[in-house]
């Protein structure tokens, strides 16, 4: 059973689709980690152009599905009352590797541990994994911001 479903990460990002990267959250423990979950299925509007003979998810969409993860642990972690006030930004990202491609039909399970975080500012690490192998792994940096 999931820690979080869809319904709930709703609640917390703003993202929706064709953006939403996030389908499940396996486990979360505020101020320390996250476990998140994505399933990559072909008919997701980017595949149609990268590549349209061989199926490849874009890195920079691996790591926009980490950030998101980062988003609602920082979320949690700072106990808003209302997520309609402040969004997580990312800010940064280093020491970023891609070890394996990513297919539609992989099952992408994101993983991060803060590394610090000082009011809404937030470093984490955080590794992505497709059947037990990592896929990718990077350093995010995600920044707070009250919504006018």
């Amino acid at each position: 059973m999931p820690m979080m479903d869809i319904h709930q990460i709703l609640h917390y990002l703003p993202h929706r689709y064709p953006f939403l990267l996030i389908d499940r959250i396996l486990e979360l423990e505020a101020g320390h980690h996250i476990t998140a979950l994505k399933n990559v299925t072909y008919n997701e509007p980017y595949f149609s152009g990268h590549f349209p003979e061989r199926p490849v998810m874009p890195g920079v969409i691996l790591i926009e599905a980490m950030a998101q993860a980062a988003g609602v642990l920082a979320f949690v972690t700072q106990e808003h009352e209302d997520p309609r006030e402040v969004s997580y930004f990312l800010a940064g990202v280093d020491n970023v590797r891609f070890k394996q491609i990513v297919y539609p039909g992989d099952q992408l399970e994101i993983a991060l541990t803060i590394d610090r975080g000082r009011r809404d500012v937030w470093k984490l690490h955080g590794k992505a994994s497709v059947s037990g192998h990592m896929v990718c792994h990077a350093d995010i940096m995600l920044a707070g911001r009250k919504i006018k």
